[in-house]
């Protein structure tokens, strides 16, 4: 592939357009379009913005990412949860809505853009591994909820004041009950009656326009805004205009670190979903490019009046569904929304906020996903500690703290998993040369005098002092349990397997050489098998190789069969696959017809 078609990846698919992938291309982009338009109003609402704010970060964004992007199915535009942390950052900063506001909503898409291009130009699409699985769908479930039910206003038909924390904004919402709005309430539960309807019976049918054009008809037929029910009023017909937004120092200092969060969980949703449909169609896509594609979405999107976009899971899914097999959907789409913007807001003038909630409703509730909740648990448990610390955090504390606290929270359960790590002692299966952990396999056994250990981890800071204590008392557990089995003045010997040892630090350098200093005198031997290359490495380096000369092998079943049978036939260690740096003759015990039966040895 060219460096264009790389950069360009518009350019690799459009070449080779099949004329078969344009009818349900132009399907899919019509039905996303149809689903974006409500969608993109309701989430500018969420986001503190007026509607049409959402319309233009539908339009230029996604022609960008189409552009730009490797998925073929992924639908960018506005999300529920990048909307809330929008609306999160800019509130305590401008009024909702005032000009202020929507410059420094541009604002910050433009730095999330950049955010994106930095780490897609400098391939470091790994650092929102930092954010795992697990923590994100607690603090997406957490989002959810807090998302949904700043909703609750406009059901019920109330006025709330706004709050920086979720407790607070139930404690508003209960206290301001007694003011629903009864037509209201009732169009705003009849909508999410309808949506849930319409998915359940009817997944093909685009819920949210259906929703939005019966509710327009409602409100126009029983003049219900004679009876208090709110609409979104009158709605610009301009196209978004391009221009910088307003570059002030102090917000943008304020949002420096609303636009790393939203980087880092917008790109998380984003690659999550790319990387679901492109297993199913077969065909990769690159996580570097992708931050490249929606680094481009988000930059024409503060360039012509919108705010922060990303991938988004149910229209992906729709759009999927849809029958969408290139971005050329995305075309349609934002070709769709473009002349929604010139030629048909007037009609939603009288659409109701109701409505607008009950579509933000729905759509967030699939982001509870206690399926996967369950799934996490069963495959890990300890995972639970990152997803519960996420949930409960971004519920008590807010969504960016939260976040954060979450991000803490796994790093520090990771942290712990690495101070112990799994170590096993192992024993040689009757009749093989496999040597295999004695607590899975009862009927393995070593020689007396022999203790063979296993680590399971790269030595480091992290770990050293706990390894340094464990191979301490198996080499105490080979000294007093095993001498009573074995005559005095026979050898004991602690075989370390490094088969899981594929790095060492310098403090892990250190506890080695503490550990063989230690064993030395209390007179048990030290040998390693399967030592790996990057640790050879460092074993030459720090002296250790020359301490250890003689018991360094290339599998478990070696070190022991060496320790039983000493002063056997010498061989060169690179013929038996010790050492690549020596193919002369050494000192090395092990004998050929070992090496020959060594090269049957795993590990377990």
């Amino acid at each position: 592939m060219s460096s264009l078609q790389r950069f360009f990846p518009i350019v690799s698919w459009a070449r080779r357009y099949d004329r078969a992938d344009l009818r349900p291309d132009l399907a899919a982009g019509l039905t996303i379009g149809a689903m974006l338009v409500p969608q993109g109003m309701a989430y500018a609402l969420l986001a503190g913005l007026p509607p049409e704010i959402g319309l233009y970060a539908s339009i230029v964004p996604v022609l960008a990412y189409a552009i730009f992007g490797t998925s073929r199915q992924l639908a960018v535009g506005p999300v529920a949860i990048v909307s809330l942390l929008t609306a999160s950052a800019l509130t305590p900063l401008f009024e909702q809505g005032s000009a202020g506001y929507i410059s420094a909503a541009a604002l910050l898409a433009l730095m999330v853009g950049a955010v994106h291009l930095v780490l897609g130009f400098g391939r470091l699409g790994f650092v929102v591994n930092f954010l795992s699985h697990s923590v994100l769908v607690g603090f997406t479930a957490a989002a959810a909820i807090i998302i949904g039910f700043s909703q609750v206003k406009h059901i019920f038909g109330i006025s709330t004041e706004r709050t920086d924390h979720f407790y607070e904004t139930v404690e508003e919402v209960v206290r301001n009950l007694d003011g629903t709005n009864g037509t209201t309430l009732v169009l705003g539960l009849a909508g999410i009656a309808l949506l849930v309807g319409i998915k359940t019976w009817w997944p093909r049918v685009p819920g949210a326009l259906v929703l939005v054009v019966a509710s327009i008809l409602a409100v126009e037929l029983f003049d219900l805004q004679d009876r208090g029910v709110s609409t979104v009023g009158e709605i610009p017909n301009s196209l978004p205009a391009f221009g910088l937004p307003d570059l002030d120092a102090g917000t943008f200092g304020s949002l420096i670190g609303t636009a790393l969060v939203i980087t880092l969980v917008g790109f998380m949703e984003s690659i999550a979903v790319a990387k679901v449909y492109a297993r199913r169609h077969r065909y990769d896509v690159d996580p570097n490019q992708e931050l490249i594609g929606l680094g481009a979405a988000n930059v024409a999107s503060g360039l012509f009046g919108g705010y922060p976009v990303t991938g988004g899971f149910s229209r992906t899914a729709v759009n999927d569904t849809a029958g969408a097999r290139t971005p050329f959907a995305s075309i349609v789409t934002a070709a769709l929304i473009l002349l929604t913007v010139l030629f048909l807001t007037p009609l939603f003038s009288s659409l109701p906020n109701a409505a607008l909630g009950a579509i933000i409703i729905v759509a967030v509730v699939n982001l509870i996903d206690i399926r996967e909740m369950r799934h996490i648990a069963q495959v890990k448990r300890s995972d639970l500690i990152g997803l519960t610390v996420a949930f409960v955090a971004t519920l008590a504390v807010g969504i960016e703290l939260g976040i954060l606290i979450a991000v803490v929270a796994s790093m520090l359960v990771v942290f712990a998993r690495m101070s112990k790590p799994h170590s096993a002692v192992l024993g040689r299966i009757p009749g093989t040369t496999n040597y295999r952990n004695i607590e899975r396999f009862p009927e393995a056994s070593t020689p007396d005098g022999v203790r063979v250990v296993r680590i399971d981890a790269a030595l480091s800071f992290v770990n050293a002092q706990h390894v340094k204590r464990l191979l301490l008392d198996q080499a105490d557990l080979v000294g007093h349990v095993d001498a009573i089995e074995h005559r005095d003045g026979e050898p004991r010997t602690l075989v370390v397997d490094c088969s899981g040892i594929n790095d060492v630090d310098a403090t892990g350098s250190e506890t080695l050489s503490e550990v063989l200093t230690e064993l030395d005198d209390r007179g048990v031997v030290l040998h390693l098998s399967d030592v790996k290359g990057p640790v050879r490495d460092l074993l030459h380096r720090s002296g250790l190789w020359d301490r250890l000369d003689g018991r360094i092998h290339a599998t478990a079943a070696m070190a022991v069969d060496a320790v039983e049978r000493p002063g056997s036939i010498p061989d060169s260690l690179r013929a038996l696959g010790v050492d690549e740096r020596h193919d002369t003759t050494t000192t090395d015990t092990t004998t050929t017809e070992t090496a020959s039966d060594g090269v049957e040895a795993t590990r377990a």
